[in-house]
């Protein structure tokens, strides 16, 4: 039996640190994991899921691998997603159901320190855990550090790029919790984040390692860098050249994989925050970021992790983000924490074909602390709705923004998916009794998680005064 470099290097470790072999072999046999999360980029945005303008090294990762067209992430904006990926639970169970300014306002909201991160859960595996990019949860707030919430290391700008010239904060490049970089030109962070990862990868390890590399793109500012501009051509424009840098990234990631000869040892998962904003793709879904249409939470995700999930598969199971942290903890051999109640679900059987039926049975839809919709696999019960009822971010509808649709509706909505992915025809008066067990499941998760002027049984207290509100 051929024994890897890296297994030499554990047992030789182990001959000095007292480890026994048997459990050195088994860290070396746990899975790399890698987590891409691109930001505000749509399902329509590449070419696997259809885009115009292709997109060769995602492409190609999912070719490699399953290309899911049904993964919803657990926010339409960045913020909760990422409470929601981090965790395993809906943001407004985990306390983080609002996006977060560098304001007073948020002074102290931040991913509470008593929520189980997927980092927190690998780093008890015994992987080495390290963050690159865009944390978004409260890098100052005290417990909310990624250093804080399981990452041994963090490299990157805490928050949204900022262009406003007295905000340079937002500008600055940090290596755990020193500046490094300050005001750094946007162009340069793509790249630099790029490198920081491969760099990292083609090291010699000795315990499994975990990435998440959170990028920028396909968020504003829209400025792709030099060598990028015009790659798209006129069809593609700035955004075109823009999803291509974020495409040539991930193809460096996967090259530092193939060249650290650990590529079948490695699970790579790239998916996006949410749906989105003006300028992107949803396509063939309506909507975007900021709302509860599919397209503001249906979003590209790719798995590849050769010998262990079959090449070339596309899966129409209702998947969300919220499954990497059951998926991760079972692939690196570690239990669940107890005492929490997780809204994921272990998706493995899916990845590897055995099961092709999402384990979900319901996904329930939140703008801010509003439930505005419920959904299974074939049909999707939107509630009424007012501007009032709407987070700052919703508040008013699409002038200026075309995908913010549906931001206020008199009647409750009942779409067939399977037959209307648009969302525009209401068939609730032929199927109402599809809409009451819908509604029925919709009130139930109210009274577990809470709603607009409802407190759930099982919600972490968000906080924060007026949460509907910006400022």
């Amino acid at each position: 039996m051929r024994i890897t470099v890296s297994l030499l290097l554990l047992l030789a470790l182990a001959s000095t640190s007292g480890l026994h072999a048997a459990d050195v072999k088994t860290q070396a046999q746990k899975p790399n994991i890698i987590l891409i999360f691109a930001d505000d980029l749509g399902i329509g945005d590449l070419g696997c899921y259809g885009a115009a303008v292709k997109t060769p090294q995602l492409d190609k990762l999912a070719a490699g691998g399953l290309r899911s067209t049904d993964c919803l992430v657990g926010a339409n904006v960045c913020g909760p997603s990422r409470a929601a990926l981090m965790t395993g639970r809906y943001p407004m169970r985990a306390g983080h159901p609002i996006s977060r300014h560098p304001t007073e306002k948020y002074a102290k909201y931040g991913l509470a320190p008593e929520e189980v991160t997927m980092a927190e859960q690998l780093k008890s595996a015994g992987y080495h855990t390290k963050m690159v990019g865009k944390w978004h949860l409260g890098f100052y707030v005290d417990g909310s550090h990624p250093l804080d919430a399981g990452f041994d290391e963090y490299f990157g700008l805490h928050g949204n790029f900022v262009t406003t010239k007295n905000r340079v904060d937002e500008r600055t490049i940090y290596r755990n919790r020193e500046a490094e970089i300050k005001d750094i030109a946007f162009e340069k962070v793509t790249k630099l984040y790029t490198d920081e990862v491969t760099a990292f990868i083609k090291k010699k390890h000795q315990q499994p390692f975990f990435i998440y590399l959170a990028h920028h793109i396909t968020h504003t500012p829209i400025e792709p860098s030099a060598p990028f501009k015009g790659a798209s051509g006129k069809k593609g424009g700035k955004y075109g050249d823009f999803v291509l840098e974020l495409d040539h990234s991930v193809g460096q990631v996967m090259a530092a994989v193939q060249e650290a000869g650990i590529a079948e040892n490695t699970l790579i998962v790239f998916l996006s925050d949410n749906g989105p904003a003006k300028i992107g793709s949803a396509a063939p879904f309506r909507g975007g970021k900021y709302v509860t249409m599919e397209g503001g939470h249906r979003v590209p995700a790719i798995f590849s992790w050769p010998g262990k999930i079959p090449e070339g598969q596309v899966s129409d199971a209702m998947i969300t983000s919220m499954d990497l942290l059951p998926l991760f903890s079972h692939v690196a051999g570690v239990d669940l924490p107890k005492d929490v109640k997780l809204d994921g679900k272990n998706i493995i059987d899916i990845l590897t074909g055995e099961k092709k039926q999402s384990p979900h049975q319901n996904f329930f839809y939140y703008n801010g602390l509003n439930l505005q919709a419920v959904r299974n696999e074939k049909w999707k019960l939107h509630f009424p709705r007012t501007a009032a009822d709407q987070p700052y971010w919703a508040k008013k509808g699409g002038k200026g923004n075309p995908k913010k649709i549906l931001t206020s509706l008199e009647q409750p909505m009942l779409i067939d998916l399977q037959a209307d992915v648009a969302e525009q025809k209401n068939v609730i008066a032929q199927h109402p009794e599809v809409a009451e067990e819908l509604r029925k499941a919709a009130i139930q998760m109210r009274q577990e998680i809470g709603g607009l002027n409802v407190t759930g049984t099982d919600q972490r207290p968000h906080g924060l005064r007026n949460p509907q509100e910006k400022d």
